[in-house]
């Protein structure tokens, strides 16, 4: 697992290969960071199941509830098919972005 800190974003790489051990890790290190926006960078990872995405979901809606976002980026996927409680998307740019959103709608109120 790779971190990055990038202003008040979190970038988590999947090094290993392993998506469950991944989840499993940053499941249990998740307080180190529960204070910023985070950022699931999968990829590395070719082929992916709609149940191993949701899989994310407790993760998302604990950190969703503390006010702050989080988004997972993957290339090989059907958008369609995921969740609409789970934030997905292609590139790292589109993180950022959906992040950035995310700020402004809880500046306003919403």
């Amino acid at each position: 697992m790779r971190v990055e800190q990038k202003g008040h974003t979190v970038i988590i790489k999947d090094t290993q290969g392993d998506l469950v051990a991944f989840r499993l890790k940053l499941t249990h290190e998740y307080k180190t960071f529960s204070k910023d926006n985070i950022v699931i960078d999968l990829r590395p990872h070719k082929i992916l199941s709609i149940n191993e995405m949701e899989s994310f979901l407790p993760l998302s809606k604990t950190h969703k509830k503390a006010k702050k976002s989080f988004v997972i980026v993957t290339s090989e996927l059907d958008f369609n098919a995921v969740s609409h409680k789970l934030a997905v998307v292609r590139s790292m740019q589109e993180a950022h972005d959906v992040i950035e959103m995310e700020e402004i709608e809880r500046d306003l109120g919403f």
